[in-house]
């Protein structure tokens, strides 16, 4: 079942649990107005216990540059909770960014939300972050 976490004129998220997985579908743009937004609702879902997320960016029309700075705050809000966190269903244009950024290899993105929760959370998730991932 999703939940709408937020809803904003140009930004609906929603969430819901897949083996594991705290699945965040974001839905509109990511950028100065909305990305405060996520990262709150990202803080409210790992006080409710919450650690291991999948940010599905399939339905974002839109992210600039404080999109990507709200996704590396999340990122370490989610580490220091020994966390995990997988991107899914981005665009081309949007992985642009991420290498323009130098940040596409500190991130594991699959073509889905999905195929990044088929396999469970791993014990170690976030903990060496930035560097790349192995693969």
């Amino acid at each position: 079942m999703r939940t709408n976490i937020i809803r904003h004129e140009n930004m609906m998220v929603s969430y819901h649990v897949v083996n594991g997985w705290t699945v965040l579908e974001a839905d509109g743009e990511m950028d100065a107005h909305t990305a405060p937004m996520i990262r709150e609702a990202v803080i409210k879902l790992l006080d409710e216990g919450h650690r291991h997320f999948v940010l599905d960016l399939g339905f974002v029309t839109f992210m600039d540059s404080m999109g990507l700075g709200v996704i590396v705050a999340i990122t370490k809000r989610i580490r220091e909770r020994k966390g995990s966190l997988r991107i899914a269903s981005v665009s081309g244009r949007m992985l642009k960014i991420f290498d323009l950024s130098g940040m596409r290899e500190s991130y594991e993105f699959h073509p889905s939300a999905s195929e990044a929760t088929q396999s469970a959370p791993s014990p170690d998730g976030l903990a060496n972050w930035p560097h790349p991932v192995s693969g």
